[in-house]
């Protein structure tokens, strides 16, 4: 695979990316073509049936984007985002019913008693604006810390709302059922908790928690044809993992790792513990996963099956191959330098890739 150059600092494209330099990988071969650029953080986005786009970004805005890359003013009637830390206005998604009901879910975060959590909210898309805001749900107890907010969001066959939550800095949260953070959460589409959840009825647990045991949900994706829920996380300094979900299930953080802390410190011993679920895929150094999407398109057919999640700090695109539940391979794609913060596919069978920067943008990958 053909190494691509880096972008300099400050510039909005890299030279060769205006010049649509053709990118070789092991299955695929593609131009980079930016779609739209001018977005400050943008963090998730949304296709419409008409193939405009929905795209968040992290300081507390909600942007239309035309087929043609054009950008509307910030969509109003969203209750107010704290954007602090690594907080905002962050993941997007639309239900199965969106062409009927016009109903966006959004993950922001926002201020209450005791500091600022992940809520999940539900609005109209009313072209210029969102009507009808409500905010279905808010992860307790509250924090004033500025990290690990999680905050992915995906409809899972069964019509639920999954919602992945970060520790918010404190790792013991993960390994306590009576805080919502260092979650997998799974609500109705009005917020309320399934009957068939795995802790409902335990005065020790919260109803909402589907999966718990994570250190800081940054992808979450159904892997088609399976119904299978898949999600990966941040690590410390390493220990990034790749997870598929199952009901009631412990991923172990902080007890089980394959990173250490920054600086080297040893977080736990343990790699592996009975009665916690060991990962499926692990990156060690940390490239930061950040998005992830299925490949089921026409555009790129040897990419079929594959698992794509973005990277923010190897600033690559990754594709793992899957035979069955396991990745016998990985592959990483170089893209001009950038953090990828989501990757999504688009009607039209193409990757669209969001870059993580101050003069942040889309882009398209072309099949070449």
């Amino acid at each position: 695979m053909r190494a691509l150059l880096v972008a300099a600092a400050g510039l909005a494209f890299a030279a060769p990316l205006a010049a649509q330099e053709v990118v070789r990988t092991e299955r695929a071969s593609f131009r980079i073509t930016p779609v739209a650029q001018g977005l400050e953080h943008p963090w998730g986005l949304a296709f419409l049936p008409d193939q405009r786009m929905l795209v968040t970004e992290r300081p507390g805005r909600v942007r239309l984007v035309g087929a043609d890359g054009t950008l509307s003013a910030p969509l109003g009637g969203l209750p107010e985002t704290v954007a602090r830390g690594q907080g905002g206005m962050l993941d997007i998604a639309l239900p199965p019913d969106f062409a009927t009901s016009g109903t966006v879910y959004l993950c922001q975060v926002q201020r209450g008693e005791g500091g600022f959590s992940s809520t999940l909210v539900r609005a109209r898309f009313a072209e210029d604006r969102f009507e009808r805001a409500e905010t279905l749900f808010a992860a307790e107890p509250r924090a004033t810390t500025g990290q690990h907010f999680g905050c992915r969001l995906a409809f899972g066959p069964d019509g639920m709302i999954y919602m992945g939550l970060g520790d918010r800095g404190r790792m013991e949260r993960s390994q306590d059922l009576a805080d919502h953070n260092g979650s997998l959460l799974r609500l109705t589409p009005d917020g309320r908790v399934p009957p068939d959840n795995p802790f409902v009825g335990r005065t020790d647990a919260r109803p909402e928690i589907w999966s718990w045991g994570h250190r800081n949900i940054q992808g979450l994706a159904v892997r088609p044809g399976t119904g299978q829920l898949w999600l990966h996380e941040h690590g410390a300094q390493g220990g990034d993992e790749v997870n598929l979900v199952k009901r009631g299930a412990n991923y172990g953080w902080p007890r089980v790792t394959l990173g250490v802390n920054y600086g080297g410190a040893e977080i736990t011993p343990h790699r592996s513990l009975p009665g916690m679920e060991d990962p499926v895929h692990v990156w060690t150094p940390s490239i930061a996963p950040s998005g992830l999407a299925f490949y089921q398109g026409d555009a790129f057919p040897g990419w079929r099956g594959s698992m794509l999640v973005g990277a923010l700090r190897a600033r690559a695109l990754v594709r793992l191959t899957l035979e069955g539940d396991r990745v016998v391979a990985e592959e990483r794609i170089p893209v001009y330098g950038e953090r990828i913060r989501d990757v999504r596919i688009g009607p039209d069978g193409r990757v669209y890739l969001l870059t993580d920067d101050r003069r942040g943008a889309i882009w398209r990958l072309d099949p070449a």
